[in-house]
C-alpha cells in the first residue's frame, strides 16, 4: 500500500494545480510556447492573438504557482519555464511532442517560428532557450 507522507501530499498538491494550469487553453497554450524558448509577454501575445491584459494575468497565475518565472529587462518582461518536477517536464513533452494534431497548437508555434526566422523577437542580449527534457 502506498504510504502518504508529507513529501508526497506536496508533490501531489503541486500536480493537482499543474493539471487546473492544463485545463485551461490560454495556459497550456502559454506553455507549450515558453517550452520552446523564452518569451516576452508583447510576443505571447502577437502568437496567441489575445490582449496583453488577459495573457499577463494567466502568466501572473502561473508565476505565483512558480510554473514560470520572469525577468524584467527595461520595458520588457521575459518569462520562461520553471518545473523541476521530472513527472511534470514528462508530461509537457509529451503534450508538445503529440501537439501535431492540434491545429490551436499547432498554429501557435507555427507563429513562433515565423516570428524566429523575419527576426521580429524582442531584442535581448541573453534569450534563454529551453528544451524539456
Amino acid at each position: 500500500m502506498y504510504e502518504i507522507t508529507t513529501k508526497s501530499r506536496e508533490a501531489t498538491g503541486k500536480w493537482e494545480e499543474f493539471f487546473k494550469v492544463l485545463s485551461d487553453e490560454t495556459r497550456l497554450r502559454i506553455l507549450l510556447l515558453l517550452s520552446k524558448r523564452e518569451l516576452c509577454v508583447c510576443e505571447i501575445c502577437q502568437i496567441l492573438g489575445l490582449p496583453q491584459p488577459k495573457v499577463s494575468r494567466h502568466l501572473a497565475k502561473m508565476r505565483d504557482l512558480n510554473f514560470v518565472k520572469d525577468q524584467k529587462e527595461g520595458q520588457w518582461t521575459f518569462y520562461y519555464l520553471n518545473i523541476e518536477d521530472p513527472l511534470l517536464k514528462d508530461i509537457l513533452q509529451q503534450l508538445s511532442e503529440n501537439s501535431h494534431d492540434h491545429a490551436v497548437i499547432l498554429n501557435d508555434m507555427e507563429q513562433l517560428a515565423l516570428k524566429e526566422k523575419s527576426g521580429t523577437m524582442c531584442q535581448r542580449p541573453e534569450r534563454i532557450t529551453i528544451q524539456v527534457k
